[in-house]
């Protein structure tokens, strides 16, 4: 009995700890990026490998896979909020927007919003590989 109260014990104190550790998007990500605007926009299988530098700073390299291909779309830098658990991430250049992530334990969700016109462009479902 005293050997089961025990097991218990550790297997809650397990739980509570894996709860209470902060999440990190730091690692790889694949899922969908799926369009929310007609053609030429397409829905694409993507695979993100999230990095931080010594400075802090989060980085997305982001790929998509075509005919079992990744393919380089590119590198975008974003803001991590610890305490909101979400990656903020403008894009600027010909089509400005923002990208916003919301971090779960194993699944990442966002979209990314077109700034003329605040046109949702796309939304991103996404499961930790790493």
């Amino acid at each position: 009995m005293k050997f089961l109260a025990t097991l218990l014990l550790l297997f809650s104190a397990c739980a509570i700890w894996a709860q209470a550790r902060p999440l990190s998007p730091v690692g790889e990500w694949e899922g969908e990026s799926v369009c929310q605007v007609p053609k030429p926009c397409t829905t694409e299988h993507v695979i993100y490998e999230i990095k931080q530098t010594a400075e802090g700073q989060i980085t997305i390299k982001a790929d998509k896979v075509v005919t079992g291909q990744r393919q380089w779309m590119g590198d975008i830098r974003c803001q991590w909020s610890a305490s909101e658990q979400n990656l903020t991430c403008p894009m600027e250049g010909r089509t400005p927007g923002i990208w916003e992530f919301k971090i779960g334990r194993n699944e990442m969700t966002g979209t990314l919003v077109i700034r003329e016109g605040n046109v949702l462009f796309r939304k991103i479902a996404v499961k930790r590989k790493s």
